[in-house]
Order: C-alpha cells, then sequence, then structure tokens
C-alpha cells in the first residue's frame, strides 16, 4: 500500500488558496486515473485506486493544516504503511511559482502541515515541495498563502498539477529523477523564437 497525501484547508473558502496546492494536486491524480470515489475516513477524505499496478491510498486531511499529523498518522497505524510509502504534496514558500522539488526526511521548512505530520510518524516520508513564492517579509506569509492563486497564475498551477497526475507513476514506484525531468520539461516557459535575419539577405 503506496499513501499519497495532500494538505491542504477543508471546506469552500479554502479551495483556490495557495495553501491548497496539495489538494488540488491529489483531486487531479484522483480524476485522471479514475480512482474510487472519496469518503470520510481517518479524519479526513480518502480514495482508493491504482497507478501502475501499485495500490495507492489518496488522503486530504480535514483537520486542518497544523494538524495533518493526526490524519496521517491514523491511515499510516491502520495499514501499517511504511514511512518510505508516504509521499506528501504541499505548498513550498522557498520555491518561485511553478517550481517543483521532491526532497525525503529533513525539516519542516516552516510549513506546518508538515511539523505535524513528522510529530506524529517520523521525518523520513517523501515531499514533494509545490513552490508557490514568499511574500517577501515574514508578517505577510499567512495572508499569502490563505489567499487565492491569481488568474495569472492559475494557469502555472495547472500546468504543474496536470503534469504531477500525469507522471504519477514515476513518483509512487520511486523514480524521482525521471519523475522531476518530467515535470521539469512539462512546466518549462516556453523558449523565445530567435528573430535574426540572415547576414546575406
Amino acid at each position: 500500500m503506496f499513501l499519497l497525501v495532500g494538505l491542504g484547508n477543508p471546506g469552500k473558502g479554502y479551495a483556490g488558496n495557495r495553501h491548497n496546492f496539495g489538494f488540488m494536486a491529489v483531486d487531479e491524480i484522483i480524476r485522471r486515473h479514475s480512482f474510487m470515489p472519496e469518503r470520510i475516513r481517518f479524519q479526513g477524505l480518502v480514495a482508493d485506486g491504482k497507478i501502475g499496478g501499485t495500490n495507492l491510498l489518496t488522503l486530504k486531511p480535514t483537520t486542518y493544516m497544523n494538524e495533518s499529523g493526526r490524519s496521517v498518522g491514523e491511515a499510516l497505524r491502520f495499514y501499517k504503511i511504511p514511512l518510505e510509502n508516504i509521499v506528501v504534496l504541499h505548498d513550498e514558500l522557498d520555491l518561485p511559482l511553478g517550481k517543483v522539488r521532491i526532497k525525503t526526511g529533513g525539516g519542516h521548512g516552516g510549513n506546518n502541515g508538515i511539523r505535524s505530520i513528522a510529530a506524529h510518524v517520523g521525518e523520513g516520508f517523501c515531499r514533494v515541495r509545490l513552490g508557490v513564492g514568499h511574500p517577501g517579509e515574514k508578517h505577510l506569509v499567512t495572508s499569502h498563502v490563505l489567499k487565492d492563486f491569481s488568474k495569472a497564475e492559475q494557469g502555472v498551477v495547472d500546468k504543474v498539477i496536470d503534469s504531477i497526475a500525469r507522471n504519477a507513476e514515476l513518483l509512487v514506484t520511486g523514480q524521482h529523477s525521471a519523475f522531476m525531468n518530467k515535470i521539469t520539461l512539462d512546466t518549462a516557459p516556453p523558449k523565445a523564437v530567435g528573430k535574426e535575419r540572415d547576414k546575406d539577405s
């Protein structure tokens, strides 16, 4: 069993927030790979499915971001899932919008959802860090992550979650380098077409 966790806050009022980037990515994985309908369990919303032959459970904690570990801990203990089979997708202030990075273990980087999960289950799980950019001042962080993506930003967000869903098999089979290569190619800005004239013309 593989556990794929998206972080965010429950409720329509939070649905488009930067803090809900993880929820958005999991929603697209569920849709694209035709998972079973979500149901309430483990203080969250869960859905069962398969990707590339791997049995997968998605989980979106409904405990609010700061208590995400309560939900993840319940699911982990019930299914006896090893930490290396857990991937958490979450918003990341220290990366610009559109950038994605993967790491296993380490600190929480100021993300209270990751802090809570580490406190409940340990630090040895994989994190997919979804850049939302930093507002520049520490006192602006809360309002920044609790605001919706702008219309201009939404196009970038859609590219990221589409690529993650399409390449999810690489993620759940541990092919992280290949996964990152695909994400980078899919989300790279289009190259400018050169306009230099032929010198002989």
